[in-house]
């Protein structure tokens, strides 16, 4: 299935209400989710992305409905364009382990408030 809006609202929703998650709108209208000025969900278009580790950067990248996310690939962002292969709990368990990562480069005082 083919993302819906509702669909990318409700994990939009999902991301935001994690421990101290910003939103904000970049480059003419992608929704930004970030933690400490890290970015970990971006949601533009017909599609989102997230930050994956990179082991499992290929494996997910090339799953049917995911890809790298266009200019964030060497980043290892993948972009989820259907729910053919990864189902909501998948994708959303995919926002959750991004922010872990985002939270991992922040620095140890910000870390330790959002842990």
């Amino acid at each position: 299935m083919v993302l819906s809006a509702a669909f990318l609202d409700d994990m939009l929703g999902y991301a935001r209400g994690l421990p101290g998650a910003v939103f904000d709108v970049k480059w003419g209208g992608v929704r930004v989710v970030s933690i400490g000025g890290k970015m970990f969900l971006a949601c533009g278009g017909d599609g989102l992305s997230y930050k994956v580790a990179d082991d499992d950067f290929l494996t997910l990248s090339g799953l049917p409905g995911a890809r790298p996310a266009p200019y964030l690939a060497r980043a290892r962002w993948i972009q989820v364009l259907s729910t053919e292969a990864l189902s909501p709990d998948d994708i959303r368990a995919g926002i959750a382990r991004s922010r872990e990562l985002a939270l991992s480069k922040l620095p140890k005082s910000q870390r330790l408030a959002w842990q």
